[in-house]
């Protein structure tokens, strides 16, 4: 008899296992910007080949403002960095054609609801006479970003963001890279040096790779937009943001520039 009554509750339990008996699955949960897929499932690419490409440039109106001189005197090494030519401050770079250098630009919204690869590749942020070098970039969240010394000094590294974690690390001379990365977009992220007050550079992290950053001829290229309506973003250091809306469809090619009035 006990035979059978055991024999009873194990077949009771291969039925409720086969039936779905037991604990529900789990609910699947949302992925931070920037992360993998829940699932493994493959995350989406920029199709530069048949999606939409932006192009402008961010211009100045105004009288091109004159740098500051950066003293540095309280640190020899930092003096000596820039015996030949004094270093300037870097929050209003106006270049030889009138446009902006370090302007960020990215798609701020319109995009549709799903996880971007991120790049395995890291972006470099130098210190680097006694300075961010380059003083803004941009980052996809999660992706690397590669903290450099190259100085004989010893420097600190101090992110301040709002809603990513913060950090603050000294960095020694000839010590290893520091490799960091922000789990959610954030627009900008101002980063701070806490031995030499002047340093001072920005990170705009975004949940996808649709952002650029101008340089010494002020322009930017976004490639592989899906079809959409989108607002594009300009962010400046120093002037704020401007914001347009454009529609592109596939293969399109479009013209998006800014002006920030100084």
């Amino acid at each position: 008899m006990k035979k059978i009554w055991i024999g009873f509750g194990l077949a009771c339990v291969l039925s409720l296992a086969g039936c779905g008996g037991g604990n529900p699955p789990e609910t699947a949960k949302k992925a931070e910007p920037g992360a993998a897929p829940a699932g493994g499932g493959a995350a989406a690419m920029p199709d530069e080949a048949n999606g939409a490409t932006i192009t402008g440039k961010v211009t100045f109106d105004g009288t091109k403002p004159k740098g500051k001189t950066i003293d540095m005197s309280a640190n020899p090494v930092c003096t000596k960095a820039h015996a030949t030519a004094p270093a300037m401050t870097e929050d209003v770079v106006v270049n030889d054609n009138g446009t902006l250098k370090y302007a960020f630009v990215w798609i701020k919204s319109g995009l549709p609801d799903q996880t971007w690869q991120v790049p395995t590749t890291a972006v470099t942020l130098d210190q680097n006479g006694c300075m961010y070098k380059p003083h803004v970039i941009g980052v996809m969240a999660g992706q690397q970003i590669d903290v450099k010394n190259s100085d004989p000094t010893n420097h600190n590294i101090h992110p301040q963001p709002q809603t990513n974690q913060e950090w603050n690390e000294s960095q020694p001379p000839g010590s290893a890279d520091k490799m960091q990365t922000f789990a959610r977009q954030e627009v900008m992220i101002p980063v701070k040096c806490n031995i030499h007050p002047w340093m001072r550079s920005y990170i705009g992290v975004v949940s996808h790779p649709f952002f650029a950053v101008t340089g010494d001829d002020g322009t930017f290229t976004i490639k592989g937009l899906p079809p959409g309506t989108y607002t594009i973003e300009a962010w400046h250091e120093k002037y704020g943001t401007s914001d347009q809306t454009i529609t592109v469809g596939a293969k399109d090619s479009k013209t998006q520039d800014f002006s920030f009035k100084g």
